[in-house]
């Protein structure tokens, strides 16, 4: 653990931006603290690498995070460059280690800018996960557009399934079936 961003950011090959996105009064996803961290990553980066964000972010982000970070490279008139993916996350409350750890599911979307360079992302990635990918989680690589889509296409089914078995409760109580026994039954 470090304080020290530019220390930081000089050894690293792959970044994960793992911030919080809370609604605005309109409902609307607030994106200051991931391109915070984006504008110092482009600020003090000094060598190519990945960078990935976490957080719940609308589609588009990850290339707004890009152009944020290529503009301040630009201005330091720095040759590196960056590759930049969107890596969900799918934590259960309270589980928030055990759920990084040993993930159900691992998804990745990688810009399709540079075949060479999305290429080289994938590469690295795959290495990075493989402790988890080796006891059988699926890593699954898609577009970025479509991995951020996934986090809300997740949570909105998610919501669904509650909704919908509150529903399937009301409609248990008065024949005296038991839901837990339906859920069971469905979720196998």
């Amino acid at each position: 653990f470090t304080t020290d961003i530019p220390g930081a950011i000089a050894q690293a090959q792959v970044i994960f931006i793992a911030v919080g996105t809370p609604p605005g009064e309109d409902g609307s996803a607030d994106l200051k603290h991931v391109l915070a961290v984006a504008e110092q990553i482009g600020k003090h980066m000094t060598r190519t690498m990945v960078i990935v964000n976490k957080s719940t972010v609308p589609v588009g982000t990850g290339l707004e995070c890009q152009k944020r970070i290529d503009a301040i490279l630009k201005q330091r008139k720095s040759t590196v460059s960056i590759s930049v993916a969107s890596n969900p996350e799918f934590l259960r409350e309270g589980m928030a280690v055990p759920d990084t750890m040993m993930p159900d599911r691992i998804i990745v979307g990688l810009d399709g800018n540079s075949k060479n360079q999305k290429t080289n992302s994938k590469a690295l990635l795959e290495e990075l996960y493989r402790p988890i990918t080796r006891v059988g989680k699926p890593l699954i690589f898609m577009k970025l557009e479509s991995a951020e889509m996934m986090k809300y296409a997740s949570n909105a089914f998610l919501a669904t399934k509650i909704s919908f078995i509150n529903m399937m409760t009301e409609l248990c109580e008065a024949p005296g079936a038991n839901v837990r026994d339906i859920a069971v039954g469905m979720g196998l």
